[in-house]
């Protein structure tokens, strides 16, 4: 059998975390949070995860700061980014419109629908 891939779940919201690690261990991948951009740095370049979920709003370093910050490192640009926020679409065509990194891999509007969950992360996965 094949190893589980990990995810890296990046949100401040307690009950985002408890949702989406409930939603990808019940369909088989191993989880490790954050709970803001710092942390999660730490931990993607200990731990180099299969995927990311990334919150753009919270404290200490920004998720658009994270998401430049690993773009911009030749060992960690090729982990896929799934943007998960309750921020507008619009800010989805301006993430995607940078200049100076790629556009995110994947974008999930809060509240997070669960079969689009799945299906994006299968797509960046398999």
């Amino acid at each position: 059998m094949s190893k589980k891939k990990r995810i890296l779940i990046i949100d401040d919201e307690p009950d985002v975390i408890t949702y989406l690690s409930a939603l990808l261990e019940d369909n088989g991948y191993e989880i490790t949070a954050a709970k803001d951009g710092n942390e999660a740095l730490a931990i993607i370049r200990a731990e180099k995860p299969d995927a990311v979920t990334l919150d753009i709003t919270m404290p200490e370093k920004s998720g658009v700061k994270f998401y430049r910050e690993v773009k911009d490192d030749d060992e960690l640009k090729e982990i896929p980014i799934i943007v998960v926020t309750g921020i507008s679409e619009d800010f989805e065509k301006f993430i995607s419109t940078r200049k100076q990194v790629s556009p995110p891999d994947g974008y999930i509007q809060k509240p997070i629908d669960r079969e689009e969950m799945l299906s994006t992360l299968k797509k960046l996965l398999y």
